[in-house]
């Protein structure tokens, strides 16, 4: 060897040692579990939970195809498939599963040792935790709301509409009689103290023939307005579900803003943004080795009001001066 090619050599030696000695980024695997809609809607970047979410883990360090790996799957709104696919994503095993309030029950009850970071309202009174500051087992996440959200939704609908006196409730059956002990009780106490009546209509599923179905049959109980639950399985048919209100002539609360930008009357919802980046922190915490258990599960704190200017005129309703100013946003 020439003493040239030998220098070198020995110059190289120490860089391609540093090479081979880096650490390969350990692999962390996390399941992404929804109940309705594509899979591909996950990666949407309108999406306002799951951008935050993505954006959040990079911030945090963990970063899809470099040291985690992400798998997606949906329930597309199938009920009775639920604990078949809860099962299927619990056999593989992932450090994480992320899902739900609809399919939330069928994964914890798949398993028991799994990490789940979930999302929904209420998981004290729906068995999810034992408390928020140390919910115990293996769920922890975010609650988006506690049960008095849905009494303040009722008087924002009774502020904007005075003479309503009837109300009925869209959701879906099994999140209705799920959720019943902390839900409905909640729900009366507020629809005494407002003099309304509430008159569930409930969905088998979240399929456009459900929602024809429930329309044409609350059309017979004459209700003075409607209430469009905060449930995420109604928003893949928010179009739909506007134009079934629309035909009904009558006011109506949605939880969600996309609903008013189908053209829908008002809104009130929380952050979903603030949500999708504190679940991102729990699997964050649990990849570095967190128990679940010991996690506290975060209470939205940051509500939006969004009233619709056109959607009111078109019902030819005014809405009262303090409502406009407790608003959030206005789309004129």
């Amino acid at each position: 060897m020439r003493r040239r090619d030998l220098t070198i050599g020995l110059l190289l030696a120490p860089a391609i040692r540093t090479v081979w000695a880096q650490p390969v980024p350990k692999q962390h695997r996390i399941a992404i579990v929804i109940s309705i809609g594509r899979v591909a809607s996950i990666d949407n970047p309108a999406n306002r939970f799951w951008r935050p979410f993505f954006e959040e883990l990079r911030r945090l360090g963990d970063v899809e195809g470099r040291n985690l790996v992400v798998e997606r799957y949906s329930g597309e709104g199938r009920t009775e498939s639920f604990p078949d696919l809860a099962r299927a994503v619990a056999d593989r095993n992932p450090d994480v599963i992320v899902t739900d309030h609809s399919l939330a029950p069928a994964v914890r009850a798949a398993t028991a040792t799994i990490p789940i970071v979930w999302i929904g309202v209420e998981p004290i009174g729906l068995g999810f935790a034992s408390s928020l500051a140390r919910p115990g087992g293996n769920v922890t996440g975010v609650s988006l709301h506690d049960m008095e959200m849905n009494g303040k939704r009722l008087q924002i609908l009774k502020d904007a509409a005075p003479s309503a006196s009837r109300i009925a409730w869209l959701t879906m059956r099994a999140s209705w009689e799920g959720s019943a002990g902390a839900f409905q009780p909640v729900l009366q106490e507020s629809s005494r103290r407002l003099q309304i009546s509430v008159i569930p209509m409930l969905l088998r599923e979240s399929i456009p023939s459900e929602y024809q179905r429930v329309f044409a049959e609350v059309a017979q109980d004459r209700p003075d307005g409607i209430v469009v639950s905060d449930i995420g399985d109604l928003i893949p048919y928010r179009q739909l579900i506007v134009e079934l209100v629309e035909k009904s002539h009558l006011p109506a609360l949605y939880g969600y803003r996309e609903f008013v930008e189908a053209g829908g009357l008002m809104a009130y919802e929380a952050d979903l943004g603030e949500a999708g980046q504190r679940m991102a922190d729990d699997v964050h915490e649990i990849l570095n080795g967190a128990r679940p258990g010991n996690i506290p599960i975060y209470q939205s704190t940051k509500f939006q009001l969004i009233l619709n200017i056109k959607a009111a005129q078109a019902l030819g309703l005014a809405f009262p001066p303090a409502l406009l100013g407790r608003a959030d946003e206005v789309i004129e």
